[in-house]
């Protein structure tokens, strides 16, 4: 079997060039030492610092300039990762790349699991050390970060951020935009409304009302002032 060529591999440009960005970068890359799949054009980023502009040069990418810049450019209609963790931000961008032509790249990291009937919608990227166990539906542009934990018949939507360590129990619904903090927890058959959080190492143990954020153990809604 003949190598892959440069020219085999799909164009890939990553939006945000911050921490879950570069992130972003490392599944890309454990996705290519399986199987040559994406070559890297650049990040893409509004607002990048000088730091994350070293950060990003060290690991030999380029810094592509602004959304509108891209999306204006000769490469406006290549394929794209979202690496920016606001599920609000992550929306709009995504919105823009696809009015503009672009496809949404789904990636995987290898050392992630999934047992049978899963499904992953575009956009989303699945980091090291995820298990995702069966008849699972992940909607599109989904971050599930790592080390996080899906158990079965559970329906995940757009937009969803799960931190590191989250553990979503089995038979869940965690609607679009919900975002669920570092180590934090939904327990079995629990609905999770579009945009509300679960924050960080909170355990919600009754469903979630939308646009609610629920803290501590168990989890109650933050009062509201």
């Amino acid at each position: 079997m003949s190598p892959v060529q440069p020219a085999e591999l799909e164009p890939l440009v990553i939006v945000g060039a911050g921490g879950f960005g570069r992130e972003v970068l490392d599944v890309m890359e454990a996705i290519n030492a399986e199987r040559p799949t994406y070559g890297l054009l650049g990040f893409v980023d509004d607002a990048i610092t000088d730091v994350n502009l070293e950060r990003i040069t060290a690991r030999g990418a380029t810094h592509l300039g602004g959304v509108a810049d891209h999306l204006a450019g000769p490469h406006s209609r290549v394929s794209y990762v979202i690496g920016i963790g606001g599920p609000g931000t992550r929306r709009s961008l995504a919105a823009r790349f696809d009015a503009a032509g672009a496809g949404a790249a789904t990636l995987v990291h290898p050392a992630s699991t999934q047992g049978s009937a899963v499904s992953i919608g575009a956009g989303s990227v699945i980091c090291a050390g995820v298990r995702l166990t069966t008849n699972i539906g992940i909607g599109r542009h989904a971050h599930i970060n790592l080390n996080a934990t899906v158990g079965h018949n559970t329906t995940i939507g757009e937009f969803v951020s799960l931190n590191p360590l989250a553990s979503i129990s089995g038979d869940c619904c965690l609607e679009d935009g919900v975002l669920v903090g570092v180590a934090g927890v939904v327990l079995n058959g629990l609905r999770v409304g579009a945009g509300a959080t679960v924050g960080g190492s909170a355990c919600a143990v009754r469903d979630v009302p939308p646009a609610t954020t629920v803290v501590g153990v168990p989890a109650k809604p933050l009062p509201v002032r």
